[in-house]
Protein backbone atom coordinates (compact mmCIF):
# COMPACT_ATOMS: atom_id res chain seq x y z
CA UNK A 1 0.00 0.00 0.00
CA UNK A 2 1.37 3.41 -0.95
CA UNK A 3 1.97 5.99 1.78
CA UNK A 4 -0.75 8.23 0.38
CA UNK A 5 -3.24 5.36 0.55
CA UNK A 6 -2.29 4.71 4.17
CA UNK A 7 -2.87 8.36 4.97
CA UNK A 8 -6.30 8.28 3.30
CA UNK A 9 -7.22 5.11 5.20
CA UNK A 10 -6.02 6.71 8.44
CA UNK A 11 -8.08 9.82 7.82
CA UNK A 12 -11.18 7.70 7.20
CA UNK A 13 -10.74 5.90 10.52
CA UNK A 14 -10.05 9.18 12.31
CA UNK A 15 -13.16 10.72 10.80
CA UNK A 16 -15.20 7.97 12.43
CA UNK A 17 -13.48 8.64 15.76
CA UNK A 18 -14.16 12.36 15.82
CA UNK A 19 -17.87 11.69 15.40
CA UNK A 20 -17.98 9.98 18.81
CA UNK A 21 -19.84 12.28 21.27
CA UNK A 22 -17.40 13.83 23.70
CA UNK A 23 -18.98 12.36 26.89
CA UNK A 24 -18.57 8.88 25.39
CA UNK A 25 -15.04 9.69 24.22
CA UNK A 26 -14.06 10.90 27.70
CA UNK A 27 -15.71 7.93 29.43
CA UNK A 28 -13.70 5.51 27.29
CA UNK A 29 -10.48 7.21 28.35
CA UNK A 30 -11.48 7.21 32.03
CA UNK A 31 -12.32 3.50 31.80
CA UNK A 32 -8.89 2.81 30.33
CA UNK A 33 -7.19 4.79 33.09
CA UNK A 34 -9.09 2.83 35.74
CA UNK A 35 -8.04 -0.38 34.02
CA UNK A 36 -4.32 0.37 33.85
CA UNK A 37 -3.99 2.26 37.14
CA UNK A 38 -6.24 0.22 39.43
CA UNK A 39 -6.78 -3.23 37.91
CA UNK A 40 -3.69 -4.18 35.94
CA UNK A 41 -1.31 -2.42 38.31
CA UNK A 42 -1.19 -0.21 41.41
CA UNK A 43 -0.73 3.43 40.45
CA UNK A 44 0.92 4.15 43.80
CA UNK A 45 3.58 1.51 43.24
CA UNK A 46 3.99 2.49 39.59
CA UNK A 47 4.70 6.05 40.67
CA UNK A 48 7.82 4.91 42.54
CA UNK A 49 9.55 3.90 39.31
CA UNK A 50 10.88 6.10 36.53
CA UNK A 51 9.20 5.92 33.19
CA UNK A 52 5.81 4.54 32.31
CA UNK A 53 5.12 0.85 31.65
CA UNK A 54 4.59 0.41 27.88
CA UNK A 55 1.17 -1.17 28.33
CA UNK A 56 -0.08 1.93 30.19
CA UNK A 57 0.57 4.29 27.31
CA UNK A 58 -0.47 1.68 24.77
CA UNK A 59 -3.85 1.10 26.41
CA UNK A 60 -4.59 4.78 27.04
CA UNK A 61 -3.36 5.96 23.65
CA UNK A 62 -5.57 3.35 21.97
CA UNK A 63 -8.45 5.72 22.84
CA UNK A 64 -6.73 8.47 20.82
CA UNK A 65 -6.77 11.10 23.58
CA UNK A 66 -4.53 13.43 21.59
CA UNK A 67 -7.17 13.74 18.87
CA UNK A 68 -8.53 16.63 20.97
CA UNK A 69 -5.52 18.69 19.82
CA UNK A 70 -5.96 17.98 16.10
CA UNK A 71 -8.21 19.95 13.70
CA UNK A 72 -11.30 18.19 12.39
CA UNK A 73 -10.17 18.51 8.77
CA UNK A 74 -7.21 16.28 9.62
CA UNK A 75 -9.30 13.68 11.43
CA UNK A 76 -9.11 15.12 14.94
CA UNK A 77 -11.83 16.35 17.27
CA UNK A 78 -11.36 20.00 16.30
CA UNK A 79 -9.02 21.54 18.92
CA UNK A 80 -11.96 22.55 21.10
CA UNK A 81 -10.58 24.09 24.27
CA UNK A 82 -13.18 22.65 26.64
CA UNK A 83 -12.34 19.16 25.37
CA UNK A 84 -8.61 19.72 25.91
CA UNK A 85 -9.23 20.95 29.45
CA UNK A 86 -11.62 18.10 30.27
CA UNK A 87 -9.04 15.56 29.07
CA UNK A 88 -6.37 17.14 31.27
CA UNK A 89 -8.75 17.10 34.24
CA UNK A 90 -9.63 13.43 33.78
CA UNK A 91 -5.97 12.46 33.54
CA UNK A 92 -4.75 14.55 36.47
CA UNK A 93 -7.30 12.97 38.80
CA UNK A 94 -5.42 9.69 38.31
CA UNK A 95 -1.90 10.87 37.45
CA UNK A 96 -0.46 14.36 37.27
CA UNK A 97 2.37 13.00 35.12
CA UNK A 98 -0.07 11.55 32.58
CA UNK A 99 -1.97 14.84 32.46
CA UNK A 100 1.25 16.76 31.89
CA UNK A 101 2.15 14.31 29.12
CA UNK A 102 -1.14 15.13 27.41
CA UNK A 103 -0.59 18.85 28.04
CA UNK A 104 2.88 18.83 26.52
CA UNK A 105 1.63 17.02 23.43
CA UNK A 106 -1.44 19.17 22.90
CA UNK A 107 -0.62 22.67 24.16
CA UNK A 108 3.08 22.71 23.29
CA UNK A 109 3.08 20.78 20.02
CA UNK A 110 -0.22 19.93 18.35
CA UNK A 111 -1.93 23.28 18.88
CA UNK A 112 1.03 25.36 17.61
CA UNK A 113 1.38 23.06 14.60
CA UNK A 114 -2.36 23.33 13.92
CA UNK A 115 -2.16 27.12 14.02
CA UNK A 116 1.20 27.94 12.46
CA UNK A 117 2.51 25.00 10.39
CA UNK A 118 2.16 24.66 6.64
CA UNK A 119 -0.48 22.30 5.28
CA UNK A 120 2.17 20.08 3.68
CA UNK A 121 3.45 18.92 7.06
CA UNK A 122 0.22 19.05 9.05
CA UNK A 123 -1.29 16.08 7.25
CA UNK A 124 1.55 13.56 7.80
CA UNK A 125 2.21 14.75 11.35
CA UNK A 126 -1.41 14.54 12.47
CA UNK A 127 -1.83 11.21 10.69
CA UNK A 128 1.01 9.69 12.71
CA UNK A 129 -0.45 11.03 15.97
CA UNK A 130 -3.85 9.54 15.17
CA UNK A 131 -2.76 6.21 13.75
CA UNK A 132 0.73 5.46 15.09
CA UNK A 133 0.43 6.88 18.63
CA UNK A 134 3.24 9.37 18.04
CA UNK A 135 4.05 12.10 20.58
CA UNK A 136 5.57 15.57 20.38
CA UNK A 137 7.12 18.17 22.66
CA UNK A 138 8.71 21.61 22.76
CA UNK A 139 12.34 22.61 23.33
CA UNK A 140 12.95 26.18 24.49
CA UNK A 141 15.01 26.08 27.69
CA UNK A 142 18.80 25.99 27.51
CA UNK A 143 21.36 25.28 30.26
CA UNK A 144 22.45 28.93 30.37
CA UNK A 145 19.12 30.47 29.42
CA UNK A 146 16.03 29.31 31.29
CA UNK A 147 13.43 32.05 31.64
CA UNK A 148 15.67 34.31 29.55
CA UNK A 149 14.40 32.70 26.36
CA UNK A 150 14.94 35.79 24.20
CA UNK A 151 18.69 35.33 24.60
CA UNK A 152 18.76 31.64 23.69
CA UNK A 153 21.95 30.59 21.90
CA UNK A 154 20.57 27.77 19.76
CA UNK A 155 20.98 29.03 16.21
CA UNK A 156 20.10 28.14 12.65
CA UNK A 157 21.45 28.95 9.22
CA UNK A 158 19.64 28.52 5.93
CA UNK A 159 21.02 26.13 3.33
CA UNK A 160 19.71 25.35 -0.13
CA UNK A 161 17.09 22.87 1.07
CA UNK A 162 17.12 22.92 4.87
CA UNK A 163 17.61 24.90 8.04
CA UNK A 164 20.66 23.71 9.96
CA UNK A 165 19.98 24.00 13.70
CA UNK A 166 22.67 23.71 16.37
CA UNK A 167 22.52 24.13 20.12
CA UNK A 168 21.74 22.52 23.46
CA UNK A 169 18.31 22.23 25.07
CA UNK A 170 17.31 20.79 28.42
CA UNK A 171 14.35 20.19 30.72
CA UNK A 172 12.12 19.35 27.77
CA UNK A 173 9.38 17.01 28.96
CA UNK A 174 9.33 13.67 27.07
CA UNK A 175 13.09 13.81 26.38
CA UNK A 176 14.01 10.69 24.43
CA UNK A 177 10.35 9.71 24.03
CA UNK A 178 8.86 12.23 21.63
CA UNK A 179 8.75 11.42 17.93
CA UNK A 180 8.45 15.10 17.03
CA UNK A 181 9.86 18.27 18.56
CA UNK A 182 9.19 21.93 18.12
CA UNK A 183 12.68 23.43 18.21
CA UNK A 184 13.27 27.12 18.94
CA UNK A 185 16.29 28.91 17.56
CA UNK A 186 17.59 32.32 16.45
CA UNK A 187 18.95 32.95 12.99
CA UNK A 188 22.71 33.41 12.73
CA UNK A 189 23.63 36.18 10.32
CA UNK A 190 26.52 36.11 7.86
CA UNK A 191 28.58 38.11 10.36
CA UNK A 192 27.95 35.45 13.01
CA UNK A 193 25.60 37.49 15.19
CA UNK A 194 22.28 36.10 16.37
CA UNK A 195 19.15 37.96 15.29
CA UNK A 196 16.64 38.97 17.96
CA UNK A 197 13.56 37.16 16.65
CA UNK A 198 12.83 33.51 17.43
CA UNK A 199 11.78 30.83 14.99
CA UNK A 200 10.09 27.46 15.51
CA UNK A 201 10.81 24.29 13.53
CA UNK A 202 9.16 20.88 13.43
CA UNK A 203 11.80 18.16 13.86
CA UNK A 204 10.97 14.55 13.02
CA UNK A 205 13.57 12.58 14.97
CA UNK A 206 13.02 9.45 12.85
CA UNK A 207 13.98 11.21 9.61
CA UNK A 208 17.53 11.39 8.23
CA UNK A 209 19.52 14.33 9.55
CA UNK A 210 16.96 15.10 12.29
CA UNK A 211 18.08 12.78 15.08
CA UNK A 212 18.46 14.50 18.46
CA UNK A 213 21.15 13.18 20.79
CA UNK A 214 20.19 12.84 24.46
CA UNK A 215 23.41 13.57 26.35
CA UNK A 216 21.97 12.99 29.82
CA UNK A 217 18.73 11.91 31.45
CA UNK A 218 17.99 13.86 34.63
CA UNK A 219 17.05 12.25 37.93
CA UNK A 220 14.13 14.64 38.35
CA UNK A 221 12.44 15.01 41.72
CA UNK A 222 8.82 14.01 41.20
CA UNK A 223 6.92 13.37 37.98
CA UNK A 224 8.93 10.15 37.68
CA UNK A 225 6.89 8.95 34.69
CA UNK A 226 8.12 11.81 32.48
CA UNK A 227 11.74 11.77 31.22
CA UNK A 228 13.75 15.00 31.25
CA UNK A 229 17.33 15.58 30.16
CA UNK A 230 19.92 17.50 28.17
CA UNK A 231 19.74 17.33 24.37
CA UNK A 232 22.36 18.14 21.76
CA UNK A 233 20.96 19.60 18.53
CA UNK A 234 22.77 19.32 15.21
CA UNK A 235 19.92 18.73 12.80
CA UNK A 236 18.85 19.73 9.33
CA UNK A 237 15.10 20.15 8.92
CA UNK A 238 13.30 20.76 5.60
CA UNK A 239 12.32 24.34 4.89
CA UNK A 240 8.62 23.51 4.96
CA UNK A 241 9.06 22.54 8.64
CA UNK A 242 9.47 26.15 9.72
CA UNK A 243 6.38 27.54 11.45
CA UNK A 244 4.90 30.65 9.89
CA UNK A 245 4.21 33.42 12.43
CA UNK A 246 1.35 35.80 11.74
CA UNK A 247 3.56 38.74 12.72
CA UNK A 248 6.83 38.02 14.56
CA UNK A 249 8.34 34.91 16.08
CA UNK A 250 8.37 36.47 19.54
CA UNK A 251 4.62 37.13 19.35
CA UNK A 252 4.09 33.58 18.13
CA UNK A 253 6.00 32.30 21.17
CA UNK A 254 3.92 34.50 23.49
CA UNK A 255 0.71 33.26 21.87
CA UNK A 256 1.87 29.67 22.35
CA UNK A 257 3.04 30.10 25.96
CA UNK A 258 0.01 32.13 27.05
CA UNK A 259 -2.32 29.51 25.57
CA UNK A 260 -0.42 26.79 27.40
CA UNK A 261 -0.62 28.72 30.69
CA UNK A 262 -4.36 29.15 30.20
CA UNK A 263 -4.62 25.35 30.08
CA UNK A 264 -2.87 24.77 33.42
CA UNK A 265 -6.28 24.80 35.18
CA UNK A 266 -7.13 21.61 33.29
CA UNK A 267 -4.19 19.86 34.94
CA UNK A 268 -4.96 21.56 38.24
CA UNK A 269 -8.66 20.66 38.16
CA UNK A 270 -8.41 16.89 38.45
CA UNK A 271 -5.44 17.09 40.81
CA UNK A 272 -7.14 19.47 43.27
CA UNK A 273 -10.38 17.47 43.11
CA UNK A 274 -8.41 14.31 43.94
CA UNK A 275 -6.70 16.02 46.88
CA UNK A 276 -10.12 17.23 48.10
CA UNK A 277 -11.80 13.84 47.72
CA UNK A 278 -8.94 12.04 49.46
CA UNK A 279 -8.93 14.59 52.30
CA UNK A 280 -12.68 14.44 52.89
CA UNK A 281 -12.72 10.64 52.81
CA UNK A 282 -9.82 10.43 55.29
CA UNK A 283 -11.26 12.99 57.69
CA UNK A 284 -14.64 11.28 57.77
CA UNK A 285 -13.13 7.88 58.53
CA UNK A 286 -10.36 8.93 60.94
CA UNK A 287 -11.39 9.35 64.61
CA UNK A 288 -9.37 11.35 67.14
CA UNK A 289 -10.51 11.98 70.71
CA UNK A 290 -13.71 10.02 70.15
CA UNK A 291 -14.89 12.02 67.15
CA UNK A 292 -14.05 12.16 63.47
CA UNK A 293 -11.49 14.59 62.16
CA UNK A 294 -14.26 15.94 59.93
CA UNK A 295 -15.93 17.56 62.96
CA UNK A 296 -12.91 19.62 64.07
CA UNK A 297 -13.02 23.32 63.24
CA UNK A 298 -9.42 23.58 62.00
CA UNK A 299 -9.97 20.54 59.79
CA UNK A 300 -13.10 22.18 58.37
CA UNK A 301 -11.03 25.29 57.64
CA UNK A 302 -8.49 23.25 55.69
CA UNK A 303 -11.15 21.32 53.83
CA UNK A 304 -13.07 24.49 52.95
CA UNK A 305 -9.86 26.02 51.56
CA UNK A 306 -9.32 22.91 49.46
CA UNK A 307 -12.88 23.17 48.24
CA UNK A 308 -12.41 26.87 47.49
CA UNK A 309 -9.42 25.93 45.33
CA UNK A 310 -11.69 23.49 43.48
CA UNK A 311 -14.12 26.34 42.80
CA UNK A 312 -11.42 28.79 41.69
CA UNK A 313 -9.94 26.21 39.35
CA UNK A 314 -13.39 25.45 37.95
CA UNK A 315 -13.84 29.15 37.19
CA UNK A 316 -10.47 29.25 35.44
CA UNK A 317 -11.40 26.24 33.29
CA UNK A 318 -14.65 27.90 32.24
CA UNK A 319 -12.78 31.12 31.46
CA UNK A 320 -10.10 29.38 29.40
CA UNK A 321 -12.72 27.39 27.49
CA UNK A 322 -14.18 30.68 26.28
CA UNK A 323 -10.94 32.52 25.52
CA UNK A 324 -8.01 30.21 24.81
CA UNK A 325 -8.95 28.63 21.47
CA UNK A 326 -6.32 28.59 18.72
CA UNK A 327 -8.50 30.94 16.68
CA UNK A 328 -7.62 33.71 19.15
CA UNK A 329 -4.36 35.63 19.38
CA UNK A 330 -3.24 35.39 23.01
CA UNK A 331 0.11 37.15 22.63
CA UNK A 332 -1.10 40.25 24.48
CA UNK A 333 -2.96 38.66 27.43
CA UNK A 334 0.05 38.43 29.74
CA UNK A 335 -1.76 39.60 32.89
CA UNK A 336 -4.56 37.06 32.51
CA UNK A 337 -2.41 34.10 31.42
CA UNK A 338 0.23 34.75 34.06
CA UNK A 339 -2.44 35.14 36.76
CA UNK A 340 -4.07 31.85 35.80
CA UNK A 341 -0.83 29.87 35.68
CA UNK A 342 0.72 31.25 38.86
CA UNK A 343 -2.41 31.19 41.05
CA UNK A 344 -3.59 27.73 40.04
CA UNK A 345 -0.14 26.19 40.54
CA UNK A 346 0.07 27.81 43.98
CA UNK A 347 -3.31 26.25 44.75
CA UNK A 348 -2.13 22.84 43.52
CA UNK A 349 0.87 22.88 45.84
CA UNK A 350 -1.23 24.10 48.77
CA UNK A 351 -3.78 21.33 48.12
CA UNK A 352 -1.11 18.63 48.29
CA UNK A 353 0.36 20.17 51.45
CA UNK A 354 -3.08 20.27 53.08
CA UNK A 355 -3.88 16.65 52.27
CA UNK A 356 -0.51 15.57 53.66
CA UNK A 357 -1.08 17.60 56.83
CA UNK A 358 -4.54 16.12 57.35
CA UNK A 359 -3.50 12.53 56.72
CA UNK A 360 -0.31 12.77 58.77
CA UNK A 361 2.54 10.27 58.70
CA UNK A 362 0.93 7.90 56.21
CA UNK A 363 0.93 10.64 53.58
CA UNK A 364 4.66 11.15 54.00
CA UNK A 365 5.37 8.26 51.66
CA UNK A 366 6.10 8.23 47.96
CA UNK A 367 3.41 5.61 47.48
CA UNK A 368 0.77 7.90 49.00
CA UNK A 369 -0.83 10.43 46.71
CA UNK A 370 -0.47 13.20 49.30
CA UNK A 371 3.30 13.15 49.72
CA UNK A 372 3.78 12.32 46.05
CA UNK A 373 1.46 15.18 45.15
CA UNK A 374 3.77 17.63 46.94
CA UNK A 375 6.78 16.77 44.77
CA UNK A 376 4.74 16.23 41.59
CA UNK A 377 2.95 19.59 41.80
CA UNK A 378 5.97 21.63 42.93
CA UNK A 379 7.62 22.01 39.50
CA UNK A 380 4.38 23.46 38.12
CA UNK A 381 5.26 26.62 40.07
CA UNK A 382 8.58 26.77 38.20
CA UNK A 383 8.31 25.57 34.61
CA UNK A 384 6.82 27.71 31.83
CA UNK A 385 7.79 30.72 33.89
CA UNK A 386 8.68 30.76 37.58
CA UNK A 387 5.75 32.11 39.59
CA UNK A 388 7.92 34.81 41.16
CA UNK A 389 8.79 36.03 37.68
CA UNK A 390 5.18 35.86 36.47
CA UNK A 391 3.87 37.76 39.50
CA UNK A 392 6.48 40.44 38.87
CA UNK A 393 5.43 40.66 35.21
CA UNK A 394 1.77 41.03 36.23
CA UNK A 395 2.68 44.07 38.35
CA UNK A 396 4.90 45.56 35.68
CA UNK A 397 2.04 45.33 33.18
CA UNK A 398 -0.37 46.81 35.72
CA UNK A 399 1.90 49.77 36.44
CA UNK A 400 2.39 50.34 32.72
CA UNK A 401 -1.38 50.40 32.12
CA UNK A 402 -2.00 52.71 35.08
CA UNK A 403 0.66 55.14 33.85
CA UNK A 404 -0.88 55.11 30.40
CA UNK A 405 -4.28 56.22 31.71
CA UNK A 406 -2.67 58.50 34.33
CA UNK A 407 -4.34 56.75 37.28
CA UNK A 408 -2.53 56.22 40.58
CA UNK A 409 -5.42 54.89 42.71
CA UNK A 410 -5.51 51.10 42.52
CA UNK A 411 -9.25 50.79 43.15
CA UNK A 412 -10.13 53.40 40.55
CA UNK A 413 -8.09 51.52 37.97
CA UNK A 414 -9.27 48.02 38.88
CA UNK A 415 -12.98 48.91 38.77
CA UNK A 416 -12.56 49.97 35.15
CA UNK A 417 -10.24 47.13 34.11
CA UNK A 418 -12.00 44.33 32.24
CA UNK A 419 -10.31 41.55 34.23
CA UNK A 420 -11.25 43.02 37.64
CA UNK A 421 -14.25 45.35 37.21
CA UNK A 422 -16.66 43.13 39.20
CA UNK A 423 -14.29 41.86 41.87
CA UNK A 424 -12.90 45.33 42.59
CA UNK A 425 -16.19 46.55 44.07
CA UNK A 426 -16.19 43.96 46.85
CA UNK A 427 -12.56 44.81 47.65
CA UNK A 428 -12.83 48.61 47.76
CA UNK A 429 -11.87 48.87 51.42
CA UNK A 430 -8.69 46.86 50.69
CA UNK A 431 -7.47 48.32 47.40
CA UNK A 432 -8.54 51.97 47.69
CA UNK A 433 -5.03 53.46 47.92
CA UNK A 434 -2.53 55.22 45.69
CA UNK A 435 0.12 52.98 44.25
CA UNK A 436 3.79 53.95 44.26
CA UNK A 437 5.01 53.15 40.76
CA UNK A 438 8.65 52.92 41.89
CA UNK A 439 8.35 49.49 43.45
CA UNK A 440 11.32 47.24 44.23
CA UNK A 441 11.19 43.79 42.67
CA UNK A 442 10.08 42.09 45.89
CA UNK A 443 7.07 44.40 46.07
CA UNK A 444 6.25 43.78 42.42
CA UNK A 445 6.05 40.08 43.25
CA UNK A 446 3.82 40.71 46.28
CA UNK A 447 1.53 43.01 44.32
CA UNK A 448 1.37 40.46 41.50
CA UNK A 449 0.16 37.85 43.98
CA UNK A 450 -2.64 40.22 44.96
CA UNK A 451 -3.64 41.07 41.38
CA UNK A 452 -3.54 37.41 40.35
CA UNK A 453 -6.10 36.58 43.02
CA UNK A 454 -8.30 39.57 42.18
CA UNK A 455 -8.33 38.39 38.56
CA UNK A 456 -9.20 34.89 39.83
CA UNK A 457 -12.00 36.37 41.93
CA UNK A 458 -13.48 37.93 38.77
CA UNK A 459 -13.54 34.50 37.12
CA UNK A 460 -15.34 33.01 40.14
CA UNK A 461 -17.96 35.77 40.02
CA UNK A 462 -18.45 35.13 36.30
CA UNK A 463 -18.88 31.41 36.92
CA UNK A 464 -21.45 32.12 39.62
CA UNK A 465 -23.43 34.28 37.21
CA UNK A 466 -23.61 31.30 34.84
CA UNK A 467 -25.36 29.21 37.50
CA UNK A 468 -22.51 27.36 39.23
CA UNK A 469 -23.46 26.17 42.71
CA UNK A 470 -23.91 29.32 44.84
CA UNK A 471 -22.59 27.99 48.16
CA UNK A 472 -19.34 26.94 46.50
CA UNK A 473 -19.07 30.35 44.84
CA UNK A 474 -19.62 32.11 48.17
CA UNK A 475 -16.97 30.06 49.96
CA UNK A 476 -14.50 30.52 47.13
CA UNK A 477 -14.91 34.29 47.19
CA UNK A 478 -14.52 34.42 50.99
CA UNK A 479 -11.24 32.53 50.89
CA UNK A 480 -9.93 34.63 48.00
CA UNK A 481 -10.80 37.83 49.86
CA UNK A 482 -9.02 36.56 52.95
CA UNK A 483 -5.93 35.75 50.88
CA UNK A 484 -5.99 39.17 49.25
CA UNK A 485 -6.28 40.90 52.62
CA UNK A 486 -3.35 38.92 54.02
CA UNK A 487 -1.18 39.59 50.98
CA UNK A 488 -1.99 43.31 51.07
CA UNK A 489 -0.96 43.51 54.74
CA UNK A 490 2.38 41.99 53.79
CA UNK A 491 2.62 44.36 50.83
CA UNK A 492 2.18 47.32 53.20
CA UNK A 493 5.12 46.33 55.41
CA UNK A 494 8.31 48.16 54.50
CA UNK A 495 10.85 45.36 54.26
CA UNK A 496 14.16 46.25 52.64
CA UNK A 497 16.25 43.60 54.39
CA UNK A 498 19.27 42.29 52.50
CA UNK A 499 21.28 39.14 53.04
CA UNK A 500 24.25 39.66 55.37
CA UNK A 501 27.36 38.63 53.47
CA UNK A 502 30.14 36.81 55.34
CA UNK A 503 27.71 36.31 58.23
CA UNK A 504 29.70 33.72 60.21
CA UNK A 505 31.53 36.18 62.48
CA UNK A 506 29.82 36.75 65.88
CA UNK A 507 26.86 34.59 64.86
CA UNK A 508 27.41 31.32 66.72
CA UNK A 509 24.68 30.77 69.31
CA UNK A 510 26.92 28.34 71.18
CA UNK A 511 29.45 31.10 71.93
CA UNK A 512 26.78 33.06 73.79
CA UNK A 513 25.26 30.04 75.51
CA UNK A 514 28.63 29.29 77.16
CA UNK A 515 29.26 32.81 78.54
Amino acid sequence: MELTEKMIEGKTKAKCRNEVPFPEFLKNIKDKMRLVYHQRTDVNLMALKRGMPPFVLREIMSCHPLSVGIPAEYGGRGVLMHENLALLEAASYESLALSLTFGINSALFLQPVAKYARHEIKSPVFNRFLNEQNMGGLMITEPGFGSDALNMQTSFVETDETYHIRGTKHWAGLTGWADYWLLTARERSISGDLKRDIDFFVCDVASPGQHIVVEEFYENLGLYQIPYGRNSLDVQVPKIHRLEPHTTGVKMMLDLLHRSRMQFPGMGMGFIKRMLDEAVAHCKSRFVGGKSLFSYDQVQQRLSRLQASFTVCSAMCANSSAKAGIENDLSSIGVEANSVKSVVTDLMQEAAQSLTQLVGAQAYKLNHIGGRGIVDSRPFQIFEGSNDMLYSQISENLVRMMKKVKETNLYQFLKGYELTEKSAHSLKELVNFNLDFQLPQRKLVELGQVIGRIVSMEMVINLGEKGFRSDLIHNGLVHLKQDIATLLRNFGIDNKTLVVDEYSEDSSWLQFAMD
